[in-house]
């Protein structure tokens, strides 16, 4: 939700650009941007889960070994070697791509636009000297700059009186995916099934990433749909531009 500095692949720090978007954009895509959609990786399996997955927010009284997403550890095992990002972080992408196959079939989305944009936005929690803990939760938690107007911020002032990002003069953006304090009201999740949606959590601000994205109808097998809801997280160019060339990239090693 700021605006990347670099290339693809580099450790961007959170704070390093503008602020996120609060509301969703309908800006078309630049004609340099690549013309398609990303390429797929692998499909996330689809396990036989007993009954239907949970609903967004809702915890479930026996979930599957603690949270749901830990029945695609083998998978997000496997696959995370081979585009080097981290098992927890791998299985809170895939299980957010397993939900919203169910609640917004439409949607079409994929782990690997989700992985690319939690490698721009803080390096799959790791941005800041932060480490994703095993339960999901990255630590120490990842704040943004005040988005105070200042060099090339915008400016939004505080929210939430400093309840999520702890700071009661202006909003920041915070946690694995980068939420300010709007967004995240309007489409946080409870993906681990712990009663609680918390923007810290890598696997409840994956699927939260995946709700914003998904919004107005988008089908993001559509090049167009795709790009367009990308700038929605944030509506620069090179921002979209690193997230679709790591989401390329991700299909591609994926596959090898």
């Amino acid at each position: 939700m700021v605006l990347a500095t670099g290339v693809a692949g580099a450790v961007l720090v959170p704070a390093a650009g503008r602020g996120p978007q609060a509301t969703g954009a309908t800006a078309t895509p630049e004609t340099s941007l690549p013309p398609s959609a990303v390429t797929p990786g692998p499909g996330v399996p689809t396990p036989d889960l007993p009954g239907a997955l949970p609903p967004l927010g809702q915890p479930t009284a026996d979930p599957i070994g603690g949270a749901p997403g830990e029945v695609l550890t083998d998978w997000a095992t496997q696959v995370g070697q081979r585009v080097v990002i981290s098992e927890v972080a791998m299985r809170a992408y895939g299980y957010a791509e397993l939900v919203l196959a169910r609640t917004t079939p439409g949607c079409q989305l994929t782990w690997t636009t989700l992985a690319a944009i939690g490698l721009v936005e803080s390096n799959h929690g790791r941005a800041n000297g932060a480490t994703l803990q095993s339960d999901g939760l990255a630590s120490p938690h990842i704040i943004g700059l005040p988005l105070d107007g200042k060099g090339d911020r915008q400016l939004i002032a505080d929210t939430d009186d400093g309840a999520m990002d702890g700071d009661p003069v202006y909003d920041r953006a915070v946690g694995p995916m980068q939420f300010i304090p709007t967004t995240w009201d309007e489409n946080g999740a409870d993906a681990d099934n712990d009663g609680v949606k918390n923007p810290h959590d890598i696997d409840d601000a994956a699927l939260a990433a995946g709700n914003y994205l998904c919004k107005g109808g988008r089908n993001l097998s559509t090049a167009q749909d795709w790009w367009n809801a990308i700038l929605s997280y944030n509506d620069v160019r090179p921002y979209a531009q690193a997230v679709f060339e790591a989401a390329n990239r991700y299909g591609t090693e994926s596959r090898t």
